[in-house]
């Protein structure tokens, strides 16, 4: 039976705890009409029920052309190799996580925290602004750079009928010196996700916000991590 969620235009969840591992980040997919773009990929354990929530949706998992990955934590990118394996799919993500996503510094995946062996794989685009825009089928994804969580941690947003839809993952930390967290930059970072004024946002584990709950939920953080 589905889990996959209906987020909003274009949006659904396939992948998170209650929808696939416990352990996984949550998983958006996004319908670019010619393409399925993934935002995050969990940890790898339950791919195959991913795979169904997007079957459920009427897709079909090898139109999963882009896989961007917000960060390089192990509970968003622990699928990477199998998808890349099995379908081709293109690896997005910021120059500044690469060496976790492609294994020259396992300890920046923190796959120790999860008992994971990571696999591996070669990023295909890497993003090295601070804002980028690249078009996949119809739509325009506009990628932040938003360090702090960790050095090149990434924010997507995209322009729908529902308004603007900000995939802004792990706004809420934690932090670790291991894998090269700054706060400083991180509150920087959230100012400008404050600043989009999105009409719904996909968190990394909090879920789905939408309005003014939206500022709200990143004020909080802002407070309980005061400087």
């Amino acid at each position: 039976m589905s889990r996959a969620l209906a987020v909003c235009d274009r949006v659904y969840a396939v992948g998170g705890s209650g929808l696939s591992a416990p352990e996984d980040a949550f998983v958006y997919l996004v319908d670019a009409a010619a393409e399925l773009v993934l935002i995050d990929c969990g940890v790898g354990h339950e791919m195959r029920r991913i795979e169904d929530n997007i079957r459920s949706l009427g897709f079909e998992p090898d139109n999963v052309r882009q896989i961007i990955a917000t960060h390089c934590h192990i509970d968003h990118i622990g699928g990477l190799f199998a998808w890349k394996e099995r379908y081709g799919s293109k690896i997005i993500a910021h120059e500044l996580d690469r060496a976790g996503i492609e294994g020259e510094n396992d300890e920046l995946t923190a796959a120790g925290m999860y008992g994971v062996a990571y696999k591996p794989v070669k990023v295909d685009t890497l993003l090295k602004g601070k804002v980028e825009k690249h078009t996949y089928g119809d739509l325009e994804f506009n990628f932040l750079h938003t360090p702090g969580h960790t050095p090149g941690s990434i924010s997507i947003y995209i322009d729908t009928k529902d308004g603007r839809v900000l995939f802004g993952q792990d706004i809420h930390g934690p932090f670790s010196p291991a894998w090269g967290s700054d706060l400083k930059k991180w509150r920087a970072s959230m100012q400008k996700l404050l600043a989009l004024r999105a009409d719904v946002l996909c968190e990394g584990h909090a879920g789905i916000y939408r309005g003014e709950k939206i500022g709200k939920y990143i004020e909080s953080y802002l407070r309980r991590y005061e400087v």
